[in-house]
């Protein structure tokens, strides 16, 4: 039904349907805000799968092989549930904290470096050179309890004895995560960049929430440009449009990653 709708424009409601054919994706194809929402979602795969993916696996390994074994697995659960506390925060929630903490004026950034002696700090989510990096911030936040509780499951299987042999045969904690720790939660990296690589490029409420797309489309991602469309500009043919082009990138970038696990799991394999 929207791969339909978008060959048409539409007003919704009971306005009439016309034909436009493919006028609605020559249109996108040439779209400037639509460029720069596909360009932010490169943005918001930065802060939620390389960012978080990368931190989760260094704290995961400093948790389970250093931490775990020194503190016992009471202190570990209880880091691990910290780390986890923003995912399981309603996301309305997340975004008034965030709103509060980098709001221009009273905001606990803001006033933390004019404490240090910083008189004009920046306008964090109404400049658009830097609001980007703001929401990036808050996604980095939100998202890095997901991979650290994966991974951390995934080191539970791995055998004590191979950190053991490795500590006595003189391989520091650096060594040990290079050829331990990756090889042996290798699947569960996968997971995480492939669900984390979706999510990001379906990005919505953060940025409903913070900025609202702006500054002038500073912040405008592919899923609220669809939204605007559909909802405040009663575009519905050209919003079914956005939504089913990034519903086929979508669909290549997780067939794309699926094909090359495959073939790295045929590897090991052999």
């Amino acid at each position: 039904m929207n791969v339909y709708t978008s060959l048409f424009h539409w007003k919704g409601g009971q306005a009439p349907m016309r034909w436009a054919g493919l006028e609605n994706y020559t249109n996108l194809f040439t779209d400037e805000t639509f460029w720069r929402s596909f360009q932010n979602s490169i943005a918001m795969i930065v802060a939620i799968t390389v960012i978080p993916t990368i931190i989760g696996i260094l704290l995961a390994a400093l948790l389970f092989d250093y931490l775990g074994r020194r503190y016992g697995d009471k202190a570990i659960a209880t880091l691990r549930a910290t780390y986890y506390l923003p995912q399981i925060l309603p996301i309305a929630v997340a975004g008034f904290i965030w709103s509060t903490i980098l709001n221009t004026q009273q905001g606990s950034l803001t006033l933390m470096l004019k404490s240090i002696g910083i008189p004009s700090p920046p306008d964090w989510l109404g400049d658009p050179n830097i609001a980007i990096y703001s929401v990036m911030l808050m996604l980095v936040w939100l998202q890095i309890g997901y991979p650290v509780v994966i991974f951390m499951s995934a080191l539970q299987r791995v055998d004590p004895e191979l950190y053991e042999a490795a500590e006595l045969d003189g391989a520091g904690w650096w060594r040990r995560f290079q050829a331990i720790t990756i090889p042996q939660i290798r699947p569960e990296i996968f997971v995480v960049v492939l669900t984390a690589t979706i999510a990001a490029l379906k990005v919505f409420a953060p940025i409903l929430i913070l900025t609202g797309g702006g500054p002038e489309n500073s912040t405008v991602v592919p899923s609220y440009y669809a939204y605007r469309n559909f909802f405040e500009l009663s575009r519905v043919g050209y919003g079914s449009t956005i939504a089913t082009v990034m519903s086929v990138v979508i669909f290549i970038v997780a067939a794309a990653m699926l094909i090359w696990q495959n073939r790295e799991t045929r590897k090991e394999h052999r």
